[in-house]
């Protein structure tokens, strides 16, 4: 019984008297209450951390987005610009032309845009028509340099055009001359007022042949 008493009782010492143990119980309090704090100090760090990198990780999509907006707005101005200028070509060509077709470019969005066309059109004479000829030159030349800018393509077809009614012209003069020479003289004047009508509107300087169909535009 002694030897059980005498080992416990040094063991259970809480006697106020006792500063070194009082202080050293404090020394253990304030020690634990700096860890706790310095813990809950790392804690508040690093969810201001992850917050941080949440944030910034959110911006990403939200560039990739504006991106894709501004690629979304070209593809449709594009789109419009393309078709409004076939449609330019094709309106005023009339029987002549034949209807757009377009090149394609498949747009972030999943939507095809019309990115470049062209439009068929038939810049052959008329045979045997000399006058009916200078009419369709005039249509051709107007069609191909119709839209608001014209491309270098149309403005060849438009050369070509103009190439052709004034190779028209000359037929037609020559046409008048033989008719006029073989005409008898009481209608002389006819031919005459006719061939000078002709020789009032021609341009038959440095013509060419303009070929029998022509393209406006070219895909892009």
């Amino acid at each position: 019984m002694t030897s059980i008493s005498s080992s416990v009782s040094p063991a259970i010492s809480f006697s106020p008297l006792n500063g070194a143990t009082s202080q050293r119980t404090r020394d253990g309090i304030d020690s634990i209450a700096v860890a706790k704090a310095s813990e809950t100090a790392g804690q508040a760090g690093q969810v201001t951390e992850a917050a941080s990198s949440s944030s910034s990780s959110a911006y990403t999509p939200s560039q990739a987005d504006q991106q894709e907006q501004r690629q979304l707005a070209k593809l449709a101005a594009r789109d419009r610009e393309v078709r409004a200028h076939e449609a330019a070509h094709a309106s005023v060509g009339g029987v002549y032309a034949g209807a757009p077709s377009y090149a394609y470019q498949r747009g972030p969005d999943g939507k095809n845009y019309a990115v470049g066309g062209e439009v068929s059109i038939d810049a052959s004479p008329v045979a045997g028509d000399p006058q009916a000829t200078i009419i369709k030159a005039q249509i051709v030349r107007r069609a191909a340099l119709a839209p608001a800018e014209p491309s270098l393509q149309d403005r060849a077809v438009a050369s070509e055009a103009l190439a052709m009614e004034q190779n028209a012209r000359r037929e037609l003069l020559q046409m008048n001359a033989e008719e006029y020479a073989q005409a008898p003289q009481q209608a002389r004047p006819q031919v005459q007022q006719g061939e000078q009508f002709t020789q009032a509107v021609a341009a038959v300087t440095g013509a060419t042949a303009a070929s029998p169909g022509a393209l406006l535009d070219t895909k892009v």
